[in-house]
């Protein structure tokens, strides 16, 4: 188990990192794309000023298990992305053995809710009612909505689905939503 200071350490670690990435992109004119994709973003599962970073957010539209879709079928002739990439179970590498489903559930559930209560607009009983587990899909509605101010500090992403976050979908962020 790894104390709060070395996790701080990381975290310094990769905002490091990101500076650097930030740097390299100033100095040879690119644009440095961010890696979250619409589960991470909704849950937040992604860090202010570390992966967030960069000018365009690519896949910030893409739910995560479109993500991997999207992966493999761009390794259908020859292996473009590593395998490893796409075999390894998502984390966020905060600590040793940490994977994303240690607190969260798993993406296809996750993004099922995602789709129904942000792209869809319904209601947590509506969600409920379809055969979710009701403890989880408020506890993920309460952390799309309290996330909210990470995504209005985030890149611009590609609008991909028929409500992306951003200037798609808005909720207040200094006022209790719901």
């Amino acid at each position: 188990q790894k104390t709060a200071y070395e996790i701080g350490v990381r975290l310094v670690g990769s905002e490091m990192c990101i500076r650097d990435r930030m740097s390299m992109s100033n100095k040879f004119g690119s644009l440095l794309l961010t890696t979250g994709n619409k589960s991470e973003l909704a849950v937040g599962y992604c860090t202010l000023y570390g992966d967030m970073c960069g000018g365009l957010a690519v896949i910030s539209d893409l739910p995560k298990t479109k993500v991997y879709s999207l992966a493999k079928w761009i390794n259908h002739k020859r292996q473009i992305i590593p395998e490893s990439t796409i075999a390894k179970p998502p984390s966020a590498e905060l600590r040793p053995d940490q994977v994303d489903q240690d607190s969260l559930p798993e993406y296809d559930v996750l993004d099922a809710i995602l789709e129904a209560y942000v792209v869809d607009g319904q209601d947590a009983e509506a969600i409920i009612a379809s055969g979710h587990e009701a403890e989880t899909v408020r506890r993920i509605i309460r952390l799309i909505n309290i996330n909210e101010y990470k995504r209005r500090q985030a890149a611009p992403g590609i609008k991909v689905t028929s409500k992306a976050f951003g200037v798609g979908r808005r909720i207040p962020v200094a006022k209790r939503f719901m």
